[in-house]
């Protein structure tokens, strides 16, 4: 499996049916609102489904980036007006995590399936 930059993706570290499990980001992800996702681990393959709450959306784009890299725009993707609602909404998810420039996380685009 590949990324959109045709970089090898190593496996999986969860399954999908974790990558969106808080009940706001589901909402979000229902709305049309979130389409993005970033987590420590790799949770899914590009092209694989993902259903919740019987609608189902289809996993476009995996790849790493550094919270430094982080933009409002991305951001918004997740579901928040912008990088700091979205860092302190992190942090509050996880209060010891340090918001560290270099570290890396997992992005996962996707999109609903009609």
């Amino acid at each position: 499996m590949t990324n959109e930059n045709s970089m090898p993706l190593p496996p999986k570290t969860c399954s999908i049916d974790r990558l969106v499990t808080i009940p706001a980001d589901v909402d979000k992800v229902l709305k049309g609102i979130k389409s993005a996702t970033r987590r420590n681990g790799r949770y899914a393959d590009i092209g694989e489904m993902m259903e919740l709450k019987d609608k189902k959306f289809r996993i476009d784009n995996v790849y790493k980036q550094k919270l430094g890299e982080l933009t409002d725009e991305d951001a918004n993707r997740e579901g928040y007006e912008s990088l700091e609602a979205y860092k302190q909404a992190i942090l509050s998810i996880h209060p010891n995590m340090p918001w560290l420039p270099e570290m890396e996380v997992w992005v996962h685009e996707f999109s609903a399936l009609e």
